[in-house]
């Protein structure tokens, strides 16, 4: 199984086009040594060349496609590798992109759960727009622990837990959480039994879902902040990194700590960066921090053998 990191980061991208924080300043002077990251997605396949999953579509799915080619195999006039869409949640970093895949000929093959299929019929009505180009062939992501397939995608079978973290804004579940809101997704090779668990949202971890991903080969969760009170300290919001639904890598019961708590075998992974975290510095006592740990932060373009 190969997933592609199409994007790292989150909302807003690195470095966002408003944003003049250490990083984002650094990164355009070139004083600080980092890499640009467009907003998180992956494609995962069962084979290299083969068709696959794209989860998540950000609004810089173009660019991604464009800087993948393995999602773009050219064999027709028309064509496209990406079997279906998954998508984890309803945020705008997530699923705007879908605008962007209107040229589909046919109904886009997409996976959802209730919550966000409100979520984008409603407060962000992306799905009706969607009826006026290609349509939507909308399926159901159920919260009950069954394994489902996306056809086309050989190979992978995919089983949805439901997580803690927040919807939307512009969802009426924003400070009423139902679950379905935000989902995380183990990804399996049926072949070889060896699997990946991806939370690019995640504002807590339970008992449950730890048992979870200690049975992963890798994680790739969560990595948008790494303190809670990041955003304020920059005066750049009121709230912290888990009222708004992310939980910060730093302190006793942050990330790191449950991390370092997996097996020897499994390998760590951080996507959805923010713009202000220091990890993206890649001289950072953070960064330090991380290598020691044997936490690896995505970069765009990354390829993963599981």
């Amino acid at each position: 199984m190969r997933i592609t990191i199409l994007g790292s980061s989150a909302g807003g991208g690195f470095p966002q086009w408003n944003c003049n924080c250490r990083n984002c300043a650094g990164l355009r002077s070139g004083a600080v040594r980092a890499k640009p990251r467009t907003q998180s997605s992956i494609f995962v396949q069962g084979d290299a060349g083969a068709d696959g999953v794209l989860f998540n579509a950000s609004p810089d799915i173009l660019e991604q496609i464009r800087s993948n080619p393995t999602l773009q195999p050219g064999r027709a006039i028309r064509d496209s590798a990406i079997a279906g869409v998954v998508l984890m949640d309803g945020q705008i970093d997530h699923a705007t992109g879908l605008f962007m895949l209107r040229e589909h000929g046919r109904p886009l093959p997409l996976w959802c759960t209730d919550p966000v299929n409100e979520d984008l019929a409603t407060g962000n009505p992306v799905l009706k727009v969607l009826g006026h180009y290609c349509g939507v062939a909308r399926q159901r992501i159920d919260l009950d622990g069954a394994a489902f397939e996306v056809p086309g995608a050989a190979h992978l079978s995919l089983r949805a837990v439901p997580l803690s973290s927040k919807a939307a804004p512009y969802s009426p579940h924003r400070d009423h959480p139902v679950p379905g809101d935000n989902i995380g997704m183990l990804i399996t090779d049926a072949r070889s039994g060896r699997s990946a668990f991806y939370a690019p949202g995640l504002g807590e971890i339970t008992p449950a879902l730890f048992d979870l991903m200690c049975g992963a080969d890798a994680v790739l969760v969560d990595g948008t902040f790494w303190t809670d009170d990041e955003m304020i300290r920059l005066g750049l919001s009121k709230k912290t990194a888990r009222d708004i639904g992310h939980l910060p890598q730093s302190g006793e019961h942050g990330m790191m700590a449950w991390l370092d708590r997996l097996p020897e075998r499994t390998r760590r992974f951080l996507i959805h960066i923010n713009n202000t975290n220091p990890i993206l510095d890649e001289d950072s006592a953070q960064r330090v921090e991380l290598e020691r740990r044997r936490i690896v932060p995505c970069e765009d373009g990354m390829s993963i053998e599981v």
